[in-house]
């Protein structure tokens, strides 16, 4: 599936820290100092709940990042395609209203007018059997309390407070 019913979004997956940085690392990194302007999650408006098929929209004044998490281990990350003024058409819906709404969640708003100050790629690491150790999540620090846009399998969840425990931090520098 490459764009999820979102007009101009075209998802490109990667896998593992190193293709991520790589890929993302320096852009990511820039938005370290900017205000977190809103944050945008797709919401099925006939169950009144949260979406979490489509990316995760975090505005910083301006400068969109959009990531989303797919099947396993994979990861999309994009910039500025989504316009959150225009519903999603999601692929075996039919008609079923989807919308973007900004900060719908619990902790999101209080992280709106809020500076960033870092980004970190996230490395799952559990017990030694688990699955998921390798997969990678995006850590959005404001300080006291960290964003965390983690694969819930095969879809986004969000973790809003301390970091949870079982991840490696690694933070991104330069620009």
């Amino acid at each position: 599936m490459g764009d999820f019913g979102i007009p101009g979004y075209r998802a490109r997956w990667l896998t593992g820290r190193t293709a991520v940085a790589t890929a993302h690392g320096s852009r990511l990194a820039g938005l370290t100092g900017r205000t977190l302007t809103r944050a945008w999650l797709a919401w099925d408006l006939a169950d009144d709940s949260w979406w979490a098929d489509c990316p995760v929209l975090l505005d910083f004044a301006g400068e969109q990042v959009e990531v989303n998490h797919w099947k396993f281990d994979e990861i999309a990350i994009s910039w500025n395609t989504v316009d959150p003024a225009r519903d999603v058409r999601w692929l075996g819906m039919g008609d079923a209203p989807i919308a973007w709404r900004p900060e719908p969640l619990p902790g999101l708003a209080g992280l709106v007018g809020r500076p960033l100050v870092g980004v970190e790629l996230l490395e799952w690491h559990g017990a030694p059997d688990d699955l998921a150790n390798g997969t990678v999540a995006l850590g959005f620090d404001f300080g006291d309390t960290v964003l965390v846009v983690f694969n819930a399998l095969d879809e986004n969840g969000l973790s809003v407070g301390p970091l949870p425990p079982g991840y490696r931090r690694h933070r991104l520098t330069g620009r």
